[in-house]
């Protein structure tokens, strides 16, 4: 059963989505080779509860943590640890907030120091097919539509994307209908409407798309041992066209990066 959510409904969504933004843009200037996942995680509950909000993972399905901190072949659900992270290694932060009864959730796969081009490669078409899904995210499409258009970029490239791990609705429950697949066939799958909200996140893989967990019980890698990339964005539907409820700004303001990619989605001006 899909939740529509009222305009004023998406506002108060915008706001935990805003609160996760600017949780990632704060992380963005503390990590650095020698930084544990550990420390990242208590100065992200730290300030999550600074802006009003819950920890929106912490004690969620049993989540040990505010943040899941994925490194290197690590897909998605990674534990903070007390392992520094070095130079060269890629690690996708996933965050989620509880504010006003809504939840934002929102990820962002960070290099660590000076990363092997391969490795930049993936990210960046990683986070380019999370652009090219939520661009089919409208009015007259379906979820497969989002789904096919994020497959066949990635695997035009050779990269592998992985099936068991999907987006999601999102709302006053974390995860909500409809299911959200990185891959599908056109016109397959429910029909969006204005209202809807979703978490959209690409989740790819330098080699096979075959993945494994490891018996921590949360941490999902690669079955390759080859990185994977992860970014995802809260995205509502508004009178039939998609608008990004999150945004990276605030990690592109502290590490100093230009970039307009979010212009066509937005409609309002983050505060």
């Amino acid at each position: 059963m899909i939740e529509l959510k009222t305009l004023e409904e998406i506002e108060l969504m915008r706001e935990s989505a805003l609160i996760v933004s600017k949780t990632l843009g704060m992380l963005a200037t503390e990590l650095k080779p020698g930084v544990t996942t550990q420390y990242l995680d208590k100065i992200a509950e730290d300030y999550i509860r600074s802006q009003g909000a819950e920890p929106g993972f912490l004690g969620l399905y049993g989540c040990p943590s505010t943040l899941l901190t994925s490194t290197n072949e690590a897909v998605v659900h990674g534990l903070p640890t007390d392992k520094p992270l070095k130079e060269g290694d890629v690690v996708s932060i996933d965050c989620g907030a509880l504010k006003n009864g809504y939840y934002g959730d929102h990820a962002f796969t960070f290099e660590i120091g000076e990363v092997d081009p391969k490795t930049k490669k993936l990210l960046q078409v990683t986070k380019d097919s999370l652009y090219i899904g939520i661009r089919e995210f409208k009015m007259g499409n379906r979820v497969g539509d989002v789904g096919y258009a994020i497959q066949k970029y990635c695997e035009d490239q050779g990269y592998g994307v992985v099936r068991e791990l999907v987006g999601h609705g999102l709302g006053k429950k974390m995860h909500e209908d409809p299911e959200m697949p990185n891959y599908g066939k056109r016109g397959r799958g429910k029909k969006f409407q204005n209202g809807m909200v979703v978490a959209i996140e690409p989740m790819i893989n330098m080699g096979t798309h075959r993945i494994k967990q490891l018996s921590d019980g949360w941490t999902i890698v690669t079955a390759d041992g080859k990185p994977s990339a992860h970014f995802e964005h809260d995205v509502a539907l508004i009178e039939g066209k998609p608008e990004i409820l999150s945004t990276f700004d605030y990690i592109y303001d502290a590490l100093g990066i230009k970039s307009n990619e979010e212009e066509e989605f937005k409609n309002h001006v983050p505060n």
